[in-house]
């Protein structure tokens, strides 16, 4: 995996990635920045975020769960001096589908925490990440 980072002015930087695609990251006006894009503690939260959700929908389809939505609330807290790390990460898995097993659920949630994701089993040796979910029928 191969990725590069562009410096373009102020603290904006622009992420290119192999597969192609980029992503702009950019400071708060208060650290210098125009607001152009997120920060880049938040495209990692984001990356935790999209990788366990594409383990648990594709956990569920693969159990023949008639699931149809998947969308993952994260909310986490860093340390308050530098390096300012996370320190705690909770997500909230709100998954949406037909006669879903809330056993299966749960299953490919904590399949994803414990065996696939590799971003939250890289996060989790130094940051405590909890997870809960709901289930939305329709």
């Amino acid at each position: 995996m191969k990725a590069n980072i562009a410096w373009q002015e102020g603290v904006s930087f622009l992420g290119q990635v192999g597969s192609g695609h980029s992503v702009l990251m950019d400071g708060a006006p208060e650290a210098g920045g125009k607001n152009l894009g997120p920060r880049p503690m938040e495209m990692i939260l984001l990356g935790l975020g999209g990788c366990t959700a594409f383990d648990v929908v594709h956990i569920l389809r693969k159990g023949r769960q008639a699931i149809t939505g998947c969308q993952v609330e994260m909310d986490a807290q860093r340390a308050i001096e530098d390096p300012k790390v996370f320190t705690r990460i909770h997500l909230h898995f709100i998954i949406t589908g037909k006669g879903l097993d809330p056993r299966q659920v749960e299953r490919a949630i904590n399949l994803s925490a414990e065996k696939y994701c590799s971003a939250s089993i890289m996060l989790k040796a130094t940051v405590d990440i909890t997870h809960d979910y709901e289930i939305i029928a329709e």
